[in-house]
């Protein structure tokens, strides 16, 4: 199994797990070893389904603004969450080629693996819920085949990045790329570097 087939079917795991309650506040049950990679891809796939369903709540126009900034604040923490697994999963695949000596024409890439892998728990997601656009009893049928058009595209979608990253590993095996992270130092959330919070 490559690693992305075992991503993908953890996601799908984690999704179907969000969607027996359909509901952000349920605690997250993750059902792997803590010192895992599977577990920090299954708490990954949770607290992008959490965040999608936020964003939706988010969204209501008759929303009271009290409710609002309390989601809003959720959606922040939940994206430092999002970003903190993100480069706790580069982490991982540092490790995994830590041994790998780069060849002396070997190529950097334009974005770190967990951050492509940060985009398939996403289109997991956008596959699952444009399937229930599709599956909609009460959408018109213009409705269901322009999602199902969509989903042609989503589904393809997931071939090509789930390859890409596959290949991206390979590359990266044989040392015909250059495994280099850069942390995203988001400065926003640090009091020392948002001045809104340290002229305060």
């Amino acid at each position: 199994m490559t690693f992305t087939e075992q991503a993908n079917k953890i996601f799908q795991q984690a999704i179907r797990d969000y969607h027996l309650t359909d509901n952000v506040d349920t605690p997250v049950n993750n059902p792997y070893d803590r010192d895992s990679i599977e577990y920090k891809l299954y708490l990954k796939c949770w607290i992008d389904t959490v965040q999608w369903h936020l964003e939706d709540l988010i969204r209501d126009p008759h929303i009271d603004l009290a409710d609002a900034l309390q989601l809003k604040r959720r959606i922040d923490h939940s994206n430092q969450d999002r970003t903190d697994l993100v480069e706790e999963i580069d982490t991982y695949f540092r490790q995994q080629f830590s041994d790998v000596k780069p060849l002396a024409d070997a190529r950097l890439n334009t974005e770190s693996p967990a951050w492509a892998v940060d985009r398939l728990s996403i289109l997991e997601l956008k596959i699952w819920h444009m399937k229930e656009q599709v599956e909609r009893q009460d959408a018109t049928d213009d409705h269901k085949a322009r999602c199902q058009a969509k989903l042609e595209v989503l589904l393809e979608q997931r071939v090509d990045l789930s390859t890409a990253i596959d290949q991206l590993l390979e590359d990266y095996s044989k040392g015909s790329k250059v495994m280099k992270v850069y942390r995203q130092m988001k400065m926003y959330n640090d009091p020392s570097t948002n001045p809104v919070l340290y002229k305060k």
